[in-house]
């Protein structure tokens, strides 16, 4: 079973900041991966420890957080399609010739 876990925090604060950031790094401590900015996920071997999962998570969140914990099976997650667009590569200058003389 996997974990998704969206949400969105107020960061307009040092103190929702440092909620924001907290939040985060339990989520990695949970053994949860990043995505995305606000977007971490984690596999379950089971229903039970997915939703034991999202209690502890849900505990966790920072106030005026909004959570989003939704729940896939392997068979759901292997739908999944991800597009990543084009990255522009800098053009390296080539070294400009030294004159020593």
């Amino acid at each position: 079973m996997w974990v998704l876990v969206v949400f969105d925090l107020p960061v307009g604060t040092k103190v929702e900041r440092r909620y924001a950031t907290g939040f985060r790094n339990y989520l990695l401590s949970e053994g949860c991966i990043m995505k995305q900015f606000s977007v971490y996920l984690r596999v379950c071997p089971n229903r039970p420890s997915a939703e034991s999962l999202a209690e502890r998570i849900g505990k966790q969140v920072p106030p005026e957080g909004d959570v989003s914990i939704m729940f896939f099976t392997d068979k759901q997650f292997e739908l999944t399609r991800n597009y990543s667009g084009k990255k522009i590569k800098k053009t390296e200058e080539k070294p400009k010739l030294l004159t020593l003389f």
